[in-house]
């Protein structure tokens, strides 16, 4: 078996692998590589022609792929990262040996010094809710129909109904509505859009698609082709209600259910989990319980915009760069950070480092887990005495939320953070 030796590996080549390795290039970092399962970088991006990328970090609006080939691009001109695409990873250890197989290479083995996790998310499948009713064609995710139409150029479907409310359904909505499909509506479990505020506006408002809050489907009817599903309320503990039933006729039903983490390789290095973001724990530099692996994007936690990725990825590649040089000062007691009231998660899960004397703000992410109004996420210590807030006139669970914690509070050797959600007054 091949033997190769690298500084650094970084698994994925999607929007976080590339602005991992290319911030790990900027930070000296001699030897870096690429592993990307698909025969082209660029990762979900080549699926998503529609606009809105780029609004954070490049300050202009960008499809997709476009923002994809800017790093793609940077990243070919760098001599010290190495790039091999069609390649699986099958196994990682703990002690940072990536195993992997292509065609040119057959099985090899790659022994880093740091590794970078970054291989995104998938999409939950009707098996995953586990609808009842015929096994038919034309139930698929909103993922696989998004591919479908544009990289394949193949209609899914004319009826549509999409079921959950998440941004890919979202899009796809208004995708399908483009491509001349009649989309009767978007029905979604919980009594609130669980994608960006901007996406159900432009998205469904704009096209004159209706959202169903507080429905699901309860049945899929069909032989060979679906032909109708059935769609009840539901009540407060998310059980339909029998009464309410009604029969849809439709050819396609597009799942948006929520996204999974890949994690498998994560699970086979002994890494500890979240149970919330089903990513791993991490410290502030993203480094997850196995030092010297790092994880960041949406195998990390699922994000709202890709902007967020790639800045999310940056510092994984920074702090990457620093394991590597041995340029990492550990805390005596790492600083626990809670999830207090309203929150459903918080990355990083603990702070671990001394923060680097440029450093001036920590930035905390986090998710609500209930839509509110006119409120302040507030950072308390141990005591209870609050460190610093920030008012926000709305929080939903769609969007994710940041708030930047001066580092003079990690320095000083706080035991423990908790954020929560407040109201204002």
């Amino acid at each position: 078996m091949k033997k190769l030796n690298y500084d650094l590996v970084v698994i994925g080549g999607g929007p976080a692998g590339l602005a991992a390795a290319l911030e790990a290039s900027k930070n000296d970092i001699n030897s870096i590589l690429i592993l990307e399962r698909s025969d082209r970088l660029g990762g979900i991006l080549e699926q998503c022609i529609h606009n809105g990328f780029g609004l954070t970090y490049f300050k202009e609006e960008l499809t997709g792929p476009e923002y994809a080939t800017r790093f793609i691009k940077e990243v070919l001109k760098q001599p010290n990262i190495d790039i091999k695409t069609g390649t699986m990873v099958v196994d990682l250890t703990k002690d940072k040996i990536v195993t992997a197989e292509n065609r040119e290479d057959g099985l090899f083995e790659v022994n880093a010094k740091a590794i970078i996790l970054a291989m995104g998310c998938r999409e939950r499948t009707r098996e995953s809710i586990t609808i009842p009713g015929d096994r038919v064609a034309g139930v698929m995710t909103a993922g696989t129909a998004q591919r479908y139409v544009n990289i394949n150029g193949y209609l899914p479907g004319k009826e549509i109904v999409i079921l959950g409310s998440g941004d890919i359904g979202l899009i796809m909505a208004r995708r399908m509505t483009l491509e001349g499909c009649n989309v009767k509506g978007v029905l979604e479990l919980m009594p609130y859009s669980s994608g960006l505020i901007r996406n159900k506006v432009q998205c469904l408002d704009d096209f004159n698609i209706p959202l169903y809050l507080s429905h699901t489907v309860t049945k899929i009817h069909g032989k060979d082709r679906l032909k109708a599903i059935s769609v009840a309320k539901v009540d407060e503990n998310r059980k339909p209600i029998k009464d309410t039933e009604v029969l849809i006729p439709c050819d396609t039903l597009l799942l948006s259910v929520g996204l999974i983490p890949e994690n498998e390789l994560s699970k086979s290095a002994g890494i500890e989990l979240d149970p919330v973001t089903k990513g791993a724990k991490v410290d502030e530099n993203r480094c997850t319980s196995v030092s010297g692996i790092f994880a960041c994007g949406n195998v990390l936690q699922v994000h709202d915009l890709v902007d967020n990725v790639s800045a999310e990825a940056q510092t994984a590649g920074r702090a990457a760069a620093r394991y590597i040089k041995n340029e990492v000062t550990p805390l005596n007691i790492p600083i626990t950070v809670h999830a207090g009231n309203n929150i459903g998660y918080v990355v990083p899960q603990f702070i671990a480092n001394q923060q680097p004397k440029d450093e001036k703000v920590l930035k905390l992410y986090m998710r609500v887990r209930q839509p509110d109004e006119h409120v302040k996420l507030t950072v308390k210590d141990q005591n209870g005495d609050v460190l610093t807030s920030l008012k926000r006139d709305i929080v939903a669970p769609g969007s994710m939320e940041m708030i930047p914690l001066p580092v003079k509070y990690v320095n000083d050797q706080e035991k423990s953070f908790s954020i929560s959600v407040e109201k204002e007054g």
